[in-house]
């Protein structure tokens, strides 16, 4: 039973390996056939005709069957037989006489070609056959004969044949098969050929017809070429005339052009004066180095042509001739060596006759002039003539020309001398013109602008203004503290010293562009144009002052001035520059009487009254109207909302005005103190609620004699975890150690403590380092600047760097903040402050109830 098992397994076996042979020879031979097509259609498309192609479809052939003997058969379109098309056999040849008379018809191809159909005989099947009477036996007798119809289309066009004469050298049914495969293609390959062979035939043909017509087009470009030479040797003549060069160099080029044309290598230019009779030679260029000079009239080769007014060409004989008729008469002996051995001259010609003639010569019979050389020379000769006769008028004018400029140079020598005289007398004139100018607009000791120059300069500036409001202004009106005790003590000349100083100091804090002026004693003004903001100014301000606390020494004495400023800001309001000059001074004088050393904006308190008036209304501070608006700080994804209060105090004068700015107001510290006390009470009393509020705070509050009830209030809130303090960063700058231990007593007791107007003037990263501070608002003009300025990014990042330690939020204010948001958000600031609304009715500050 397990034989019988075994045995089954085995069959099975075989018939799984025989199955994969036969498809393994069948693989092989679908590539066999895919690789000779491929060869086949590469063969097609290399050869240039059908003497290559055969030898190589037969050479493809040889690798996969036998075709030592191999030959094609085509049917003539024309006649209808079968011809021969390509024949090679190792024992007939393609003249064999049956092969050449029967063209095929009656043998096994004529066969092949009637029958349609594919054959294969040995010797005795062929032998067979022709006794059935199917063909006749042609040639000389194969073992082994294998012939394929070649299809074109439907239509059987030609036989393709192999044979060998070898008995054991026959066809196997796959080489039959890769055959028949490349018969079937053959009638496409032999059509492309054909086509290509046809195509290089007609090229051929087109070529030689081509060159038959480029050899006549060529015989017509010499001649066009011959006329475009003279044409452009006239060109080369008239070009000439046009160019303004010296009569040497216009020789020079006709020489040159007849060597273009002729022989010339010996050539010489007469001309003939026919007042005085006589022949001057201006060039000459001569191999023997003949004599040219001025000679009279003679009887010569030159005279001969100046008299008959024609070419002459006069060779050895024709020169005998004249010599033997008298025309010409030989003067002296001449070595037979430089004697020349052909002679060319042609006239000048020219509308008032014949000026000279041109002359070509050669020695030694190195050349011999002809006909056609006679020809050119007198077509270009005329033209030679009108170039010459026009350079030799502009010579004659160029003398005449010389001559006035030599008469013309003396009266200009003599004009000059008195011009100069003149001129002299006028840059005197101008000059004193100009010192009077600079002393009329200039201030004598410091060289200043004086007051004029600056008033007529700030009225351009604002007639500017009134068109481009957009460009802004400022004028700071400076007085120089402790002048008067300077002069006193030290003397006047001690005292102008230190304004020149001054002056020189004062010139180094403004811009190229702005103007600085004296306008007497010790005021000095300052012009600023092209603003876009206060800071602008202020910073002027602050680098003056800076300057100006700067020790003044002079020959061993050393003195501490300083600057008190008033700074005026352009509007719309102002129509005269009195009227900015006034409030510039009035800014001045407040800022003098407020401590001196420091600067002060304008604004319209300054304006209301007498002294009297404002003294008044700076008692009054507690019964001002007064009311809160709130900001919301935006952060889109903030969990407990923020908003900053602000007070607002409605002032007589000043409208509507932050009790921030109102506070310069207050009559002394105490009140101040009690100011700002009730404001951080009432804001925060009456606005508290789930939103967390930020509070301005001054560190006036932060003193021991007002930081008790601060405290005292602070300890009292039961929620005080809503309430932040704000305190401007630049006071906190310069608080006592005393202040700043307060300041850490709040921070203890549970209070936020924020930081307002960062970086206003400058950026100062050691103050955030002081508390973990709740919250960082940056000034308006720093966050302005971060988009500006690639150097305040840098701090920025800084601010941000040391905020994100301790969580502190860093808040971006200033007008249309919002407006620049996204912008913003890309430097890492994500908190804004937002648009502003009132909360309550005005009421005055003296009145607020507190619970």
């Amino acid at each position: 039973m397990a034989r019988s098992v075994d045995e089954c397994s085995e069959i099975k076996l075989r018939k799984r390996n025989k199955r994969l042979k036969q498809l393994l020879l069948k693989y092989k031979q679908q590539h066999h056939f895919q690789h000779a097509l491929i060869r086949l259609s590469e063969q097609a498309s290399t050869h240039p005709d059908l003497n290559s192609f055969y030898p190589a479809i037969r050479q493809l052939l040889a690798d996969y069957v036998p075709s030592q003997n191999f030959y094609v058969v085509l049917q003539n379109s024309e006649s209808g037989l079968l011809e021969l098309s390509y024949f090679v056999d190792q024992k007939d040849s393609s003249s064999h006489p049956q092969l050449a008379d029967q063209h095929f018809e009656q043998s096994v191809t004529g066969y092949v070609f009637r029958s349609k159909a594919t054959a294969y005989f040995n010797s005795e099947t062929m032998a067979q056959g022709a006794a059935q009477g199917k063909f006749k036996l042609l040639g000389t007798p194969s073992e082994h004969w294998l012939g394929v119809p070649i299809y074109q289309d439907t239509d059987v066009i030609g036989v393709m044949v192999s044979q060998s004469y070898e008995q054991n050298e026959g066809y196997s049914q796959e080489q039959i098969e890769l055959f028949e495969v490349i018969a079937l293609y053959l009638a496409t390959a032999i059509e492309r050929v054909k086509k290509r062979e046809l195509l290089e035939s007609q090229v051929k043909q087109r070529t030689l017809a081509l060159t038959q017509s480029n050899k006549a087009l060529n015989e017509e470009i010499a001649q066009r070429k011959k006329a475009l030479e003279r044409q452009q040797t006239l060109f080369q003549i008239a070009e000439l005339a046009s160019q303004s060069i010296n009569i040497d160099d216009v020789y020079f080029h006709v020489h040159q052009i007849m060597k273009s044309i002729t022989y010339a290598e010996n050539l010489y230019i007469a001309l003939y004066d026919k007042e005085n009779n006589w022949l001057t030679f201006p060039y000459s260029v001569d191999e023997c180095g003949g004599d040219f000079g001025p000679r009279p009239f003679a009887k010569g080769y030159s005279e001969y042509v100046l008299t008959t007014k024609q070419c002459q060409l006069i060779n050895r004989e024709r020169g005998e001739e004249l010599i033997a008729q008298g025309v010409v008469e030989r003067r002296g002996d001449i070595d037979d060596s430089c004697r020349c051995s052909s002679w060319l001259g042609a006239p000048l010609k020219t509308a008032q006759g014949v000026i000279g003639l041109i002359v070509c010569q050669a020695y030694g019979n190195k050349y011999e002039f002809v006909k056609e050389d006679v020809e050119l020379i007198g077509y270009v000769s005329n033209q030679i003539a009108n170039v010459l006769q026009n350079h030799l008028s502009q010579q004659a004018l160029r003398h005449s020309h010389q001559e006035l400029e030599l008469r013309v140079a003396e009266k200009t020598r003599e004009l000059r001398q008195a011009n100069l005289h003149l001129q002299l007398q006028i840059d005197e004139r101008r000059k004193i013109e100009q010192q009077l100018y600079h002393d009329a607009h200039h201030d004598s000791l410091t060289g200043l602008p004086n007051r004029s120059l600056f008033i007529s300069q700030l009225e351009r500036t604002m007639q500017h203004y009134q068109r481009f409001p957009e460009q802004d202004f400022a004028v700071l009106f400076i007085d120089l503290d402790k002048f008067k005790d300077i002069n006193d003590k030290l003397g006047h000349q001690f005292g102008d010293q230190f304004l020149i100083q001054v002056a020189s100091k004062l010139k180094q804090c403004i811009r190229e562009h702005d103007l600085i002026a004296r306008l007497g004693g010790d005021e000095f003004v300052v012009l600023l144009s092209q603003l876009t903001e206060q800071q602008q100014a202020q910073d002027v301000a602050e680098r003056i002052i800076a300057v100006m606390q700067q020790p003044f020494c002079h020959q061993g004495t050393c003195i501490q001035s300083g600057a008190s400023i008033g700074i005026t800001y352009s509007h719309k309001g102002y129509s005269h520059t009195d009227e900015v000059i006034r409030d510039a001074d009035a800014a001045m004088y407040y800022a003098k009487q407020t401590g001196k050393g420091r600067y002060e904006f304008y604004h319209p308190l300054l304006s209301y009254g007498g002294e009297e008036s404002v003294e008044e209304i700076k008692h009054h501070l507690m019964d001002l109207h007064t009311h809160f608006r709130v900001s919301e700080i935006v952060h889109f994804g903030e969990q407990q909302p923020l908003q900053l209060l602000d007070a607002f105090g409605e002032h007589p004068v000043l409208g509507s005005t932050s009790f921030e700015q109102l506070k310069r107001f207050a009559n002394d510290n105490y009140e101040l103190a009690e100011v700002e006390l009730k404001l951080l009470k009432y804001g925060f009393e009456q606005h508290n609620n789930d939103t967390l509020s930020l509070l301005n705070c001054s560190t006036l509050l932060l003193d021991e004699q007002h930081f008790p009830e601060l405290s005292s209030w602070a300890s009292s809130l039961t929620n005080k975890e809503n309430l932040c303090l704000l305190f401007d960063e630049s006071d906190l700058r310069y608080c006592s150690v005393q202040q700043l231990q307060n300041l850490e007593t709040l921070f203890d007791k549970g209070l936020n403590i924020g930081l307002n107007d960062l970086a206003k003037d400058k950026c100062d990263l050691g103050t955030l380092t002081q508390l973990p501070y709740f919250c960082v608002l940056l000034s308006a003009t720093f966050s302005r600047r971060v988009l500006q300025d690639p150097r305040y990014d840098q701090m920025l990042q800084g601010v941000l760097a040391i905020t994100k330690l301790n969580n502190c939020k860093v808040i971006a204010k200033g007008p249309c903040i919002l407006n620049f948001r996204s912008l913003l958000e890309e430097h890492g600031i994500v908190h804004f402050i937002g648009q502003q609304s009132v909360l309550d009715e005005q009421m005055p500050l003296s009145k607020l109830s507190l619970g």
